[in-house]
């Protein structure tokens, strides 16, 4: 199967496709104890380069999967964004993780609604969520103000099965509301 090029860009972020040349940025990202204190923790170089391969695994078998997330100014790799449902998955998620010191810039809002958007438009999907450990105050302030609530609590599958989550969404029709409120400035 052939990947795509898609290339979706905001006033300061291009998400695309993953590419090697990423991967020390990401292998840094993965190392940090504070990035990955939600996501099982920090994981060394050997592993990370397994977990980045899903990546481009996914967009060739789904036709989906997280976007690299790039700084426009800079040109740095700053995190992946985007769709995600592996096997058993919750639902169709669309998740993020950044590195620091992309933090507390509206960078996740701001990717994850180009990749929400793509999302509704490319892959035909009426919902989607967000898998948020119930400690993870910062990815709950992004998904309250993607306009997403707490749907339910639920373990993820194996091999995380002992890890809790919340996970958090709406509907396509919920999004489109949402949008239209943020435009609207209501």
């Amino acid at each position: 199967m052939q990947i795509p090029d898609i290339h979706l860009e905001t006033e300061r972020l291009l998400l695309r496709l993953p590419q090697s040349g990423d991967f020390d940025a990401y292998a840094q990202a993965y190392a940090d104890a504070d990035v990955t204190r939600h996501l099982g923790g920090p994981m060394p170089r050997a592993a990370a380069w397994r977990k980045f391969l899903q990546g481009p695994g996914a967009w060739v078998i789904q036709g989906f999967a997280m976007f690299s997330v790039v700084e426009k100014s800079s040109g740095d790799w700053i995190g992946s964004i985007g769709p995600w449902q592996p096997d058993g998955w919750p639902g169709h998620e669309i998740g993020w993780v950044l590195v620091q010191t992309a933090w507390g810039k509206g960078y996740a809002v701001e990717a994850a609604t180009a990749a929400i958007d793509w999302a509704l438009d490319h892959l035909g999907w009426d919902d989607f969520i967000h898998c948020v450990d119930p400690g993870n105050t910062a990815s709950q302030n992004v998904a309250r103000r993607l306009g997403s609530v707490v749907l339910r609590r639920t373990h993820m599958p194996a091999p995380f099965e002992d890890h809790v989550v919340d996970v958090w969404g709406q509907t396509r029709a919920q999004w489109r509301a949402h949008k239209h409120e943020e435009k609207s400035g209501c």
